[in-house]
Formats: C-alpha cells, sequence, structure tokens
C-alpha cells in the first residue's frame, strides 16, 4: 500500500492518521513543480493528493480513499450525521485551499468579489457549525470525522488562516488531542513546508 501526498495537505494527514496502524509506504510529493508534479499526474489525473495505490488500484481523494480503508479494514461505516459533519469540514477546508493558493498566486482576497465572498461566508458559516456541535457533545470519539476536524484546525492554525478567537470550543477541540502520537509523527510543523 502506497499513500501519495504532502505532509502539509489536511487532507493527506488525515489518511495518514487512520493509517498510522497500519503498514505502507509513504510518497512525500511536492505537489506544484517538478518531478513531484509529473508522478502526481501519472497516479491520479485530477492532479490533486491523497491518492492511495493498493492492490494494483488507485483510488483518487481523501474521502473515497477512506471509504475503501473503510471496507478493506472493516471499519464501522459513517453514519449519515457523521457524512454531514465531514461535508461541513472539507466545504471549509476547500475554501481555505482556495485562499491560499489564490494569496500564493499573489492575488489580494481581501476585497469584496464574489468568489472571495462566498469562500469567507461558507467558512464563517461551517465553524459556527462546528462550534454548535461541539457545544452539543458530537465529536466526543476519536474516528473519522473528528481525525478530519483536527486536521482542519491545525492546519489552519498552522498556516495561519484565520482567527478562531470566536471559536474557543474548535481550539479546546484541537488541544484536547494535539499529544496524540500519529498527530506529532504527522505534524507538519515538523515537517518540510
Amino acid at each position: 500500500m502506497k499513500l501519495y501526498g504532502s505532509t502539509t495537505s489536511p487532507y493527506v494527514r488525515r489518511i495518514r492518521v487512520v493509517l498510522a496502524q497500519t503498514d505502507h509506504e509513504f510518497v512525500d510529493l511536492q505537489i506544484f513543480s517538478g518531478e513531484d508534479r509529473a508522478l502526481l499526474a501519472s497516479r491520479n489525473p485530477a492532479m490533486k493528493v491523497p491518492c492511495l495505490e493498493d492492490d494494483g488500484r488507485v483510488i483518487f481523494d481523501s474521502r473515497v480513499i477512506y471509504g475503501y480503508l473503510s471496507e478493506k479494514f472493516g471499519f464501522s461505516p459513517l453514519t449519515w450525521d457523521e457524512e454531514n459533519m465531514l461535508t461541513l469540514i472539507d466545504a471549509a477546508n476547500d475554501s481555505f485551499v482556495q485562499l491560499l493558493l489564490l494569496a500564493r498566486s499573489d492575488i489580494d482576497t481581501s476585497g469584496d468579489e464574489l468568489h472571495f465572498r462566498l469562500q469567507k461566508e461558507r467558512i464563517e458559516a461551517v465553524f459556527t457549525s462546528l462550534e454548535e456541535q461541539l457545544s452539543a457533545g458530537l465529536f466526543g470519539k476519536w474516528t473519522y470525522p473528528e481525525i478530519c476536524l483536527y486536521t482542519l484546525i491545525d492546519w489552519v492554525e498552522f498556516r495561519e488562516l484565520h482567527d478562531l478567537t470566536d471559536y474557543p470550543r474548535l481550539r479546546a477541540f484541537r488541544e484536547k488531542h494535539e499529544d496524540r502520537i500519529e498527530l506529532t509523527a504527522t505534524d507538519p510543523r515538523q515537517q518540510t513546508c
């Protein structure tokens, strides 16, 4: 089993955490240029990470990879509520990625243009919902939704993408789990950025 990705991607990190106790090879790629980009393109025409190579097949996208691993290893299936949690987490994650890539392309995202406004509105709406869900006692286990929430929040703090002062439960959730061995082993701060 071989996982292709980047040490700083929250989508890759969630799968690395899931695979923490499973024998696999992790191929750390510099996904934006050079030979690594060509390698990624040869494995995944969408040119996104993560992708997983196993038993002669290549699986794209962290949600699909998790479904594959869940079936392969007999994990408990996700409930519809958990699927909705993941949709929220992925929506915020995707919006942050869009804004980060625009900033890295020297595009000022501080304006009120529609695309920027929609990403920021989505982030605030999702963070408010996740904060409410934490207040209601959800995300109380350590399964895939919790892993995904942690990797999102930790990545936002790592990249300094958003002030989380208004979301104390999100910050507390991250602090509660930050010393888990599978999280310290995959911490992007300890990796090459």
